[in-house]
């Protein structure tokens, strides 16, 4: 049968743009990790997932000049101070691999049902096979050194119920009462843990930046993540049930700065999306008014956090373009 020269579809250029865009800035975290990791288990994994992202971008570069398309410039060792001194500990680097790979897992399978011509089906499909094997490995690891905060857990019942009718429907079935149900507990720990994870490491960035106006930034969002972690603790706490008490994951007395404003900027900035997507998925499996209520607020503020980042990064001329379509509409002129 004979093979066309089939062009790539705009889901599938936007899929290939972005993950090289986000591989080439979590590499960098890799390479300052690897140059002071003194656990071996720990250099193992962050070794496996720099080779990994490394691979992937390589195999993405390949597609791009076979089509004639521009690679991104994306981040690069020019971003990296290479022989600063560690700015967060082992744990961390490890909870970093960890968190790095609760992002990209749904970001493959997804981009897989949007994907068609047969070699990006196979790509995205070899990146989700392998960065699942990472992070259980990853999850492994945190689990035998107890860094891992495992989320509630509640007594099983002994029958299958049925949601009853009550007087006001709005007020009952998505009412504030209802005790929580698991999909509920389970978004409202991982939102904790994952703010958690990122208050770590803006503090560390936030130590050793020097340009004020993103260190302004860097501030803001770190007020933004405690306020998330306090709040949903506050909630465990007024169900009954325990707070989730992260394991300390430690940041280093150092001043100098591992990494470029612009690959701190935007590893924020791209974080904050990140949190929008998931704390839009769990407002969409709630039930209770009052946890909608307070995804929607934070969903509205995160945005404009991000909003804020995204014109910090285009006024200081660090924002790659993404594809675009024609615009016609000058062409008509």
């Amino acid at each position: 049968m004979k093979e066309h020269n089939i062009q790539l579809t705009t889901p599938e250029i936007a899929a290939l743009w972005t993950s090289y865009i986000q591989h080439s800035a979590t590499m960098c975290f890799y390479k300052h990790f690897l140059q002071q990791l003194e656990d071996s288990e720990v250099m193992e994994i962050v070794k496996s997932a720099l080779y990994l992202e490394e691979l992937y971008n390589k195999v993405i570069e390949k597609i791009f000049q076979k089509e004639g398309f521009p690679v991104p410039d994306g981040f690069s060792d020019k971003d990296i101070n290479l022989s600063a001194p560690p700015l967060y500990t082992d744990l961390f680097a490890l909870s970093y691999v960890y968190r790095v790979g609760q992002m990209l897992l749904p970001f493959y399978s997804t981009t897989l049902t949007k994907v068609a011509r047969k070699d990006i089906v196979e790509f995205f499909d070899g990146c989700l096979k392998t960065s699942t094997k990472l992070y259980k490995k990853s999850l492994e690891l945190m689990l035998s050194k107890g860094i891992y905060d495992r989320p509630p857990k509640i007594p099983y019942p002994k029958d299958v119920e049925y949601m009853k009718v009550e007087p006001t429907l709005l007020g009952s079935m998505f009412g504030d009462k209802r005790p929580l149900n698991v999909m509920e507990l389970g978004e409202i720990f991982y939102a904790i843990e994952r703010n958690y994870i990122g208050l770590v490491m803006l503090m560390g960035l936030i130590q050793v930046t020097k340009d004020k106006e993103v260190k302004e930034y860097l501030i803001k969002g770190k007020k933004l993540a405690e306020k998330q972690v306090e709040l949903f603790n506050k909630i465990l706490k007024k169900e009954e049930h325990l707070g989730n008490i992260p394991v300390s994951m430690e940041v280093t007395d150092s001043m100098i700065s591992p990494f470029s404003v612009r690959l701190v900027t935007f590893l924020i900035t791209a974080t904050s999306s990140a949190g929008i997507q998931l704390l839009s998925y769990a407002m969409s499996t709630s039930i209770r008014k009052d946890l909608s209520m307070h995804y929607a607020l934070l969903i509205a503020e995160i945005a404009k956090y991000g909003g804020e980042g995204l014109e910090l990064m285009i006024k200081r001329g660090w924002m790659e373009q993404m594809p675009q379509s024609i615009d016609r509409s000058n062409l008509y002129q």
